[in-house]
Parts: C-alpha cells; sequence; structure tokens
C-alpha cells in the first residue's frame, strides 16, 4: 500500500501532461485547420506569383520556343497598343512603348495612377511602331514582350536584346481580345493567378453596368470628336459600348463606323449621342462638335431635343485595354442609368 501511495501522484502527473499535451496538439492541429480555411487565410496573388515556378518555356507567336530563365524584374512591352493589359501585373519595373508623346498619355493620370504606382521605375522606349532601340538597350530587360505585326521591322533587333516573346496578332485580335492578352502575360510572368483575378475584375464591372442599363431603348452613337473631324465609332472597334451594355447601335455603326456629316448625322438621327472629345482636358483646342451645336440643324436631332446628349474624354474611352474600357463603361452607366 505503501508503494501504491508513493507511485499515485506521479502516475497521475503522467496523465496529465499526456492529456495537456493531446489537448495543445488537437487545439494546434485544429487552429491550423480553421486558418487553412478561412478566406483572410486564402492565398493572395503574389504570394501564388512568388512561387511561380522558373525556367519556363513560352510559345511565341513567331514560331519560336523562348526559355524564361528566372522571374523577370525588369520587363519591356514595345506593343504600344498593350500597356493597359499589363498594368494590372507585378513587376518591379516596366519599359513600355506609348500611342503618342509622354505628355500626350496617360501614364501620369489619376486614371492610371492606381496602376502605375506600384512600380518602382517606368521606362518610356518608343512611340507607336517606332522603339527607341538604344533607350531598350540601356534598360537592359529580363524580357520583351512585341507584337507580330506591330514590331515587324525591329523583330530581330528585339531578339538580340533580350528574351522575346511575340503575340501573334493574325491569329489574335489584341486590340478587342484583351482577356486572351492578359493571360499571355500572366503566363509569361508566372502569374496565372493575377491574371485572372483582373480579368474577373473588369468583367464583373462590365456584367453590372449592363444590369444597371436595362431599359434604356432607342438607338444609342458613338462619336469620336476632333478638331476637323467626326466620326462614328463602329461595333468593329467599339463594340464592347453596344451589346455587351444591353445598347442597341445605328444601322450605320455596324462594321468600322464612318465618317460623320452633320447632315449624315440627322439621318441616322440617334436617341442618344456620346461625344467623345479628344480635347476634352484641353478646351483651348477647337473641336467640330462646337461648331454644330452652334446650328438649327443640330438642335433638331431628337437626342439634342431629348437632352441626350453626352460627353466625355474620347482619349481615353475609345482607347484599348481594360483601363480605358472601363472609364467608359462607367461615363454611359453615369449617363444612362435609370
Amino acid at each position: 500500500m505503501m508503494m501504491k501511495k508513493s507511485y499515485m501522484p506521479l502516475l497521475t502527473a503522467c496523465v496529465m501532461v499526456a492529456f495537456l499535451l493531446l489537448t495543445a496538439c488537437s487545439s494546434s492541429s485544429k487552429s491550423s485547420s480553421e486558418s487553412s480555411s478561412s478566406p483572410s487565410a486564402t492565398p493572395t496573388a503574389s504570394a501564388s506569383t512568388a512561387k511561380a515556378s522558373f525556367p519556363r518555356t513560352i510559345a511565341s507567336g513567331d514560331g519560336k520556343q523562348v526559355t524564361i530563365a528566372k522571374k523577370p524584374e525588369k520587363v519591356a512591352l514595345v506593343h504600344w497598343g498593350l500597356t493597359e493589359d499589363f498594368l494590372s501585373f507585378e513587376v518591379p519595373s516596366i519599359a513600355v512603348a506609348l500611342p503618342f508623346t509622354e505628355k500626350q498619355s496617360q501614364m501620369g493620370s489619376e486614371l492610371y495612377k492606381p496602376y502605375t504606382s506600384k512600380y518602382k521605375d517606368i521606362t518610356i522606349v518608343g512611340e507607336n511602331t517606332e522603339v527607341n532601340l538604344e533607350k531598350l538597350l540601356q534598360y537592359a530587360p529580363d524580357l520583351i514582350i512585341a507584337g507580330t505585326e506591330t514590331n515587324k521591322k525591329v523583330a530581330d533587333q528585339l531578339s538580340k536584346i533580350a528574351p522575346t516573346v511575340f503575340l501573334d496578332e493574325t491569329k489574335m485580335d489584341v486590340w478587342n481580345d484583351w482577356p486572351g492578352v492578359m493571360t499571355k502575360f500572366g503566363e509569361m510572368l508566372g502569374q496565372e493567378d493575377l491574371a485572372k483575378q483582373a480579368i474577373e475584375k473588369f468583367t464583373t464591372a462590365f456584367a453590372q453596368a449592363k444590369d444597371q442599363l436595362k431599359g434604356v431603348e432607342g438607338t444609342v452613337a458613338y462619336a469620336q470628336v476632333r478638331e476637323k473631324n467626326m466620326w462614328l465609332q463602329g461595333t468593329k472597334y467599339a463594340g464592347h459600348y453596344y451589346e455587351p451594355l444591353g445598347l442597341k447601335p445605328p444601322e450605320q455603326a455596324n462594321g468600322e463606323g464612318a465618317e460623320l456629316s452633320l447632315e449624315g448625322l440627322t439621318k441616322i438621327n440617334p436617341d442618344y449621342i456620346f461625344l467623345g472629345y479628344f480635347n476634352y482636358t484641353d478646351k483651348s483646342l477647337p473641336a467640330l462638335a462646337d461648331e454644330w451645336e452652334k446650328t438649327d440643324v443640330w438642335k433638331s436631332l431628337k437626342a439634342v431635343k431629348a437632352n441626350h446628349v453626352y460627353k466625355m474624354d474620347g482619349s481615353i474611352a475609345y482607347g484599348f485595354g481594360p483601363i480605358s474600357r472601363l472609364y467608359g463603361v462607367n461615363a454611359i452607366v453615369s449617363a444612362l442609368k435609370k
């Protein structure tokens, strides 16, 4: 009995320690399980892209297989029309070619700021189809992204500067298929998850816009307003502002559209007119619509009589890529939503 009495405290202590250890392990396991299943613990795009595997081999539009040895830290996009598609991705440093001069571009605008502010530096290496090879060489990119048609003249020189992946513009409509372009960018950069998230963000915004525009009846015309010309934006280049939003184009807008005269506009006589001014931010520059608005012919239009004429920045709204198109969609919804 004396022996039982002396060992009981020790036995009890051992049981208690084992119990506590078991409880701690169970609690830890449960906590870990709960953490991994909670929304806040879902891996972010940054976390998933950080684990992207390199080297990786990409099928280039020029028929070659391009090996990207490591995760690119400096990327040059020399296709002037695809900058917006590229700005959703996470790269420390980028170089881009712009449609116009840097002063005329949107790179420093408030519209682009949420996208451009994350980059350590942005270098301009060209305007439109002209690539400044000297500046590009000085920039020393890890990867160059180009178009088979847009950058055809300098294709051989690009490949000598850095690994170059071409988008095949004979097979891909890079001007309108921005989801396809962004998917390809994600593949090159090892940021497939980020591409999916960005595409979902923009497509959701478009879908919500369509829902807000239910009940809009009649035809909608989008015009590009220049100093001495006005152009009806056709479904080929502005189709995203028609059917995807549930809006009806005038018959004359099917296809590429056409240059407008005031008399021609009266024949179309749309129910709604959006004037996309290219002097929107600088009113000191002339615009043809300013002259038309003074005439009785203009005042006889259905849209004018119903006060259904709206102004927006055409240099953005008629641009290429999701950022510009989202601007245009927001402007349209703001004007037309019931």
